[in-house]
């Protein structure tokens, strides 16, 4: 097993990084495959807006109610 540099790769060895390319290419395989229909990048940001919005109120209500 050769160790590669942290500058060079994010991967501890040249296994690891083959490892991690044939992952990678298999998840795009079944991705690409997928015969669902997307969904759009501005539908998927509304909905976790609302998400976040919704958490964040949560923890606020908590919070005032601990410091009373």
């Amino acid at each position: 097993m050769s160790a590669l540099s942290p500058i060079v790769s994010e991967h501890e060895s040249d296994e690891a990084a083959a490892r991690y390319d044939r992952w990678f290419r298999e998840k795009v395989r079944a991705s690409r495959e997928d015969g669902r229909p997307s969904i759009p990048h501005d539908a998927v940001m509304a909905e976790m807006d609302e998400i976040i919005r919704v958490a964040e109120e949560r923890m606020a209500k908590r919070n005032s109610t601990l410091s009373e």
